[in-house]
């Protein structure tokens, strides 16, 4: 069995590492042009140059959760697209999302304001009624972002493509129920997978529908958010802040107009990171499974882009 590695801006040697010790006797290597044809890869935003030497790979597995870039070149016609199912990705997402939802419920931001200032006040307590929380994607990431968050007491919808039961969340799904979805929240989380029909869809009449003093969410991609209408919405004052991990261009230029704004919170794309040793974990028991044809999850509709 021939596995090779084409993941950028990674380093390769402790996945190289990793995946030689997890299968004794196959030939791991990190891939370059001209290479022997390989059975299995582990890819991340690789070239086309890979695609097309690698024209008879058996499956592609991609180690981050999002497949977009991936899905943007000419893929081997026969290969599975295999994504992670968590590897230790939900955990850290949720994390991320309750800390940002907390901090601006709580009002941390401008206790934090006040303590830099010398002040010592207090703040009205706000109600949970009063800030339903709406995540937009309940695939794997969306669903434990969703029950973690119902854990604080907060009214959750989801909305999803197709109908999803989730103990705690109030479930919207298709087309027919988005606007529905986007006027019952006032707190926006997205987790959707980037598509032709996903791209955009936080622009100024999507965030609009929000409910006053909206607050928006972004650890998907930046692709989903039209930049210029979240800052319109914010100086109307119907948006009243956003936390953002994902940006069109990252890094996130040094002349956006995000950089400084006072009541945007930037983090440089890190709200769920791949964890090395689990994903060598899950990769390699999908490679048995399909060495054995047994079948496995997380393989990629490329038509649906997730």
């Amino acid at each position: 069995m021939k596995i090779t590695f084409c993941c950028t801006d990674t380093k390769a040697e402790p996945w190289l590492q990793g995946l030689a010790a997890a299968l004794p006797g196959a030939d791991v290597s990190m891939w370059q042009p001209g290479a022997p044809q390989a059975d299995y890869a582990v890819v991340w935003a690789p070239p086309q140059q890979f695609m097309d030497e690698q024209a008879g790979v058996k499956a592609l597995f991609n180690i981050g959760a999002g497949v977009d870039a991936l899905l943007q070149l000419r893929l081997p016609p026969d290969a599975l697209v295999v994504r992670l199912d968590d590897a230790g990705m939900a955990v850290q997402m949720a994390e991320y999302v309750c800390h940002a939802v907390i901090r601006h419920f709580r009002e941390f931001d401008g206790y934090e304001a006040d303590t830099k200032a010398g002040r010592w006040g207090y703040r009205k307590p706000r109600l949970r009624s009063d800030f339903p929380i709406g995540v937009m994607g309940l695939g794997v990431l969306g669903e434990r972002v969703a029950r973690a968050l119902a854990q604080f007491e907060f009214p959750i919808n989801g909305w999803s493509r197709s109908p999803k039961a989730i103990d705690g969340v109030r479930a919207f799904a298709g087309a027919e129920q988005f606007h529905s979805f986007l006027a019952a929240s006032r707190v926006l989380v997205n987790l959707l997978p980037l598509t032709p029909e996903t791209a955009n869809v936080m622009n100024q009449d999507t965030l609009g529908r929000l409910l006053p003093g909206g607050y928006v969410i972004n650890v998907a991609r930046g692709a989903h958010l039209v930049d210029g209408d979240l800052l319109a919405l914010l100086a109307s004052g119907h948006v009243a802040g956003a936390t953002l991990d994902v940006f069109r261009t990252e890094p996130l230029p040094a002349d956006h107009a995000f950089w400084g704004h006072p009541r945007i919170i930037l983090t440089p794309h890190t709200s769920a990171r791949t964890l090395r040793e689990e994903s060598i974990a899950q990769i390699v028991g999908k490679i048995g499974a399909l060495a054995r044809g047994e079948p496995i999850a997380g393989i990629v509709n490329a038509g649906r882009g997730y």
